[in-house]
């Protein structure tokens, strides 16, 4: 008596997908960055948690409220297809630091070649560890896909990125600062069709409101994929174009001028407080999983639906 009843559907968030909030809920659930911080028998014991309650053995004494911190400690360690722990700097808690830490480098160094270079070349880096590590089970990502990706995101930044502040050497300083963003806007465009080539060639799965497999849509799958696009975009303009308002504005202050030492950490530091609130409201901005009229799909596939 008192033991949690097993109809408690983990396999999917805890809260309703079909609203904003609820997918916002979700998602700064999944990018806590705390999350960094918990060792290996926490993720351990979560994990055994999750996998036992699937199975059908409750833990003696679990609340409903501990299961889904287990689910959330798991998703966020855990790779959902493979089981495989995901490293480290891949998994969505590492969002927020990862990205302040590079992003606000970007826009620090964003004067000097070397360092435009550098830090683009960093940023795709990372990008690339993070498409790798949340690879999907049912259309994984090849070497030659990865590289490939990696390769033309990193070159289409880079090449964004000097061309655009060549053209802006005789315009405002505030203009300059903008550049990484341009560049990170243009690598977006170019890393994650690249990166999900397969679903744009074979497409991706089409299911019913039951769940029942339809068939495959390369149709679906540019909507899904444009969509991931607009987001990730979107994410990155709180944290790019705010902070370089803010620190142009700083910069002509006499407490910075007699203190520019002070000018990166600041710059990261304003970077991070708008990625808190940037990485999961954005990533809510689609549902994961979203309906298409039947009329918008390949032919053969809509003569299979009717």
């Amino acid at each position: 008596m008192g033991d949690l009843p097993l109809d408690i559907n983990i396999q999917e968030p805890r809260w309703d997908q079909s609203t904003f909030l609820g997918r916002a809920r979700h998602f700064f659930t999944v990018t806590d960055p705390r999350n960094l911080l918990l060792s290996g028998a926490q993720l351990e014991a979560s994990r055994n948690i999750v996998q036992n309650y699937r199975a059908g053995v409750v833990t003696p004494g679990l609340t409903e409220d501990q299961l889904w911190r287990a689910k959330y400690v798991y998703d966020s360690a855990f790779h959902p297809d493979t089981g495989e722990k995901v490293v480290l700097i891949g998994r969505m808690s590492a969002q927020v630091p990862m990205n302040m830490t590079i992003t606000g480098c970007m826009l620090t160094f964003y004067r000097k070649t070397p360092t435009v270079v550098f830090w683009q070349w960093v940023n795709q880096s990372f990008n690339a560890v993070v498409n790798y590590s949340n690879r999907s089970g049912d259309a994984p990502i090849t070497v030659g896909q990865l590289g490939t990706a990696y390769v033309s995101a990193t070159t289409g930044a880079v090449a964004t990125a000097l061309g655009l502040k060549s053209l802006t050497k005789h315009l405002p300083p505030l203009v300059g600062r903008f550049v990484p963003f341009a560049a990170v806007a243009a690598a977006n465009c170019i890393n994650i069709p690249l990166m999900r080539q397969r679903e744009l060639q074979v497409g991706i799965p089409v299911t019913d409101e039951e769940g029942r497999r339809l068939g495959h849509s390369v149709a679906a799958a540019k909507q899904g994929i444009f969509q991931v696009v607009i987001s990730r975009i979107c994410m990155a303009i709180p944290a790019m174009a705010i902070p370089p308002v803010i620190m142009d504005a700083l910069e002509k202050k006499d407490f910075l001028k007699r203190r520019p030492w002070l000018g990166a950490p600041l710059q990261v530091g304003l970077v991070g407080f708008c990625l808190v609130f940037a990485t999961p409201l954005c990533c809510a901005l689609f549902p994961q999983r979203s309906s298409l009229h039947v009329s918008r799909l390949e032919p053969e596939l809509r003569a299979q639906i009717h």
